[in-house]
């Protein structure tokens, strides 16, 4: 497989390595193409998590927004009160 990478790329890439995080291209790539997976399953359980709602709310399994942040300002009280705060 041949890659033409862009000049503006493989100048960020010999960054990466003159800060001795990476010690080659390949490296650099590598973290590259495991971040881009990362982000693309995180997408994927977003879009998952987006249908469930959808259907939820389809189906009429809704809370009201008001009660929602209610109970999230008393969990936040509650962290609070046992960190010290």
């Amino acid at each position: 497989m041949h890659i033409e990478i862009k000049p503006e790329h493989e100048k960020f890439i010999q960054e990466k390595i003159a800060t001795g995080r990476f010690l080659s291209a390949d490296d650099v790539i590598n973290e590259a193409f495991k971040l881009l997976e990362e982000q693309e399953r995180r997408l994927e359980e977003l879009r998952n998590k987006i249908a469930v709602g959808t259907e939820q709310i389809q189906q009429g399994r809704v809370t009201d927004g008001e009660i929602v942040f209610a109970r999230l300002q008393e969990k936040i009280g509650k962290i609070a009160e046992e960190s010290g705060e």
